[in-house]
């Protein structure tokens, strides 16, 4: 890729800079700020080469949410200034006012339909705004919207820090080290079938938890309740009796009785699967520290219902482990987040989506326009 870093002199260039900023909001306050520690260097490099950055990005999925309060802690690292919409003339007059140095932050992306559609018209606005374009929005690389994808054709593009460092060591985890673990969690069978498949294939052992799990245990016949399943079919498909594959012993689900433990083969119908079970977790220590290589996305239970102990006992298994380990998706950055052990890890992406997209590809779209 072609680095930030490789650029040459930045000195009064206008630098079109597109980071992952789409930080979870409490109040209208950041209530996590790793993203915004994972975009800082990209930054602080351009301040300090003396760019004229302008900082786009994006935060939620509703039109009217606002990148302000992004700004607002932002700005505690860094002279930045607040431009608002891209559209606007405030905005171009603001530009024009810009000093060597100087950091200018949009207001969020998505309020113009032009940025999901990669609408030429919103494309060419964004271009026009910087002299070259940097992606350091690794979060978002796996969407080809018109800041992550349609400006990179316009302007000379170059790889943020973030998006280099994400790239290196992704790569590395596609070639692991044995013994190597794949744990892989969430949801949507039908998106993560290739994934599956691809990474039985170059892994020792792949473990399935979450609700995904319970399209494999609906697959070979096992009674899951109201628990939830992927449109898809899995009756039939090779990777039920591939022996690499690893699944839960034992369930916490919930129903009539309230909250229980079971075995696979006890659950109710009027019962959901919220959760492994504590059995499940406990064999997955053994390989857990065994693995030189761990790779892993997704919860493995209901996280946002409060069903996190499986997902937060296993992060403490990684974390006290001497293998090569990454980790990524937003649940499971939460969970390592709250435990205050990021640092525990060999990496932490922050990427959800785009991180499985390039584990499947080896690459993005995106990226490779950077090449």
């Amino acid at each position: 890729m072609k680095k930030i870093t490789e650029a040459g002199d930045l000195k009064g260039k206008f630098v079109l800079l597109r980071s992952s900023l789409n930080i979870p909001l409490k109040e209208g306050k950041v209530r996590n700020k790793f993203r915004i520690e994972r975009a800082l260097p990209t930054m602080r490099y351009l301040h300090e080469q003396g760019a004229k950055t302008i900082v786009v990005a994006h935060i939620g999925r509703e039109p009217e949410e606002t990148l302000k309060p992004v700004f607002d802690e932002l700005e505690k690292y860094l002279p930045a200034h607040w431009g608002g919409s891209i559209s606007t003339e405030g905005f171009r007059q603001r530009r024009e006012l810009m000093q060597d140095g100087d950091i200018l932050m949009a207001e969020n992306l998505r309020q113009d339909n032009g940025e999901k559609d990669n609408d030429e018209k919103f494309v060419e606005l964004l271009a026009t705004q910087g002299e070259i374009y940097v992606n350091d929005a690794f979060a978002n690389d796996h969407r080809l919207h018109a800041s992550t994808f349609g400006v990179a054709s316009k302007l000379p593009a170059y790889a943020g820090l973030t998006v280099v460092e994400e790239v290196t060591e992704l790569l590395k985890v596609m070639n692991p080290e044995s013994p190597s673990l794949f744990l892989l969690g969430g949801s949507k069978f039908e998106t993560k079938m290739p994934l599956v498949e691809k990474y039985l294939e170059t892994y020792d052992k792949v473990f399935v938890g979450g609700a995904l799990a319970n399209d494999v245990f609906k697959a070979k016949g096992y009674e899951i309740g109201q628990s939830m399943v992927s449109d898809v079919s899995l009756k039939g498909a090779k990777i039920l009796e591939n022996e690499k594959m690893l699944l839960p012993i034992d369930l916490i689900v919930d129903g009539p009785e309230g909250r229980q433990i079971r075995k696979l083969d006890e659950v109710k119908p009027d019962e959901k699967i919220l959760d492994c079970g504590p059995m499940t977790i406990d064999k997955l220590a053994t390989y857990i520290e065994k693995a030189k290589t761990i790779l892993w996305n997704g919860p493995f239970g209901a996280y946002e219902m409060g069903y996190t102990q499986s997902t937060e006992i296993t992060a403490r298994h990684i974390a006290a482990s001497d293998a090569f380990s990454v980790i990524g998706g937003g649940d499971t950055v939460a969970a390592v987040e709250k435990l205050e052990i990021n640092d525990l890890f060999s990496f932490v992406s922050i990427g959800g989506g785009a991180m499985l997209t390039f584990l499947e590809h080896g690459s993005l779209p995106t990226i490779d326009l950077l090449n």
